[in-house]
C-alpha cells in the first residue's frame, strides 16, 4: 500500500470527522470512530493531529472556511453595500437551516467546547477565526461598493455576529418563521446603519 503522508491525510481525516459527526452526533466523534470511518489505525489520527482537540479545531475551522466561502460567491455583482450586506446576511442564515452545510454541526461543536476545557484554546481560536473573517468580509465588501465604514469592521462583525447567535438560538430553541424574518432584517438594518455613521448608541452604565 502506498505510504500516505500527513498533509495528505489530514484533509481526508477532517472529512470523516465531519461526515461521521454530521451523521451521529457530536458525541460519537471519537478518534477510533473517526479512524473507522476512514478505515485507518486510530494511531494515524494521533499521528497527524496530535490530540482530538485538536482534530475538532481543524473540524471547526474547515466548516467556517467552508461556508465563508459559499457566504462569499452568494454576494451580487454591481451591488451597494447595504444589498450586498442583505445578501450575504441571508445566504448566512439559509446555510443555518441546511444540514449539510455543516453550520448545524458548528454549532453544537461549539456547545460541546464550551463544556470541555481542553477545548477552550480552540473554541477562544475559532471564535476569533470568525471574527476575523466576518471583519474581512465587510471590509471588502465597503472596498468593493465604495462603502465608508464610519465604526472599525471588527466592531461591525461582533455586533452583527452577537445578534446573529442570538437568532440562531432562537431558531433552535423557539422557532418561529415570521419573528425570525423580521429579526434578521432588524438586524442587518442596524449592522448597516451601524457601519454608516445612522444609529445612534446610546451611553449604557457597565460597572
Amino acid at each position: 500500500m502506498a505510504h500516505v503522508t500527513a498533509a495528505e491525510r489530514r484533509p481526508q481525516l477532517i472529512k470523516a470527522a465531519i461526515d461521521l459527526m454530521t451523521r451521529e452526533g457530536v458525541a460519537a466523534g471519537s478518534t477510533r470512530a473517526i479512524a473507522a470511518e476512514l478505515g485507518v489505525a486510530q494511531a494515524t489520527v494521533h499521528y497527524t493531529f496530535g490530540t482530538k482537540e485538536d482534530l475538532y479545531r481543524a473540524v471547526m475551522d474547515q466548516i467556517t472556511e467552508d461556508l465563508i466561502a459559499e457566504v462569499e460567491r452568494a454576494a451580487p455583482e454591481d451591488a451597494g453595500f447595504e444589498e450586498t450586506f442583505a445578501a450575504l446576511a441571508g445566504t448566512l442564515w439559509r446555510t443555518m437551516l441546511e444540514p449539510a452545510t455543516g453550520h448545524q454541526l458548528l454549532s453544537e461543536l461549539t456547545m460541546f467546547a464550551l463544556r470541555n476545557p481542553k477545548l477552550s484554546e480552540a473554541r477562544q481560536g475559532h471564535y476569533s477565526q470568525v471574527i476575523a473573517a466576518t471583519a474581512k468580509v465587510v471590509t471588502e465588501t465597503a472596498e468593493r461598493t465604495g462603502y465608508k465604514l464610519v465604526q472599525p469592521a471588527e466592531t461591525v462583525a461582533r455586533f452583527f455576529l452577537s445578534g446573529f447567535d442570538g437568532l440562531a438560538m432562537q431558531w433552535r430553541c423557539v422557532p418561529d418563521k415570521a419573528a425570525e424574518r423580521v429579526g434578521l432584517q432588524a438586524l442587518v438594518s442596524a449592522t448597516v446603519a451601524l457601519t454608516g455613521g445612522r444609529l445612534e448608541l446610546m451611553d449604557v452604565p457597565m460597572e
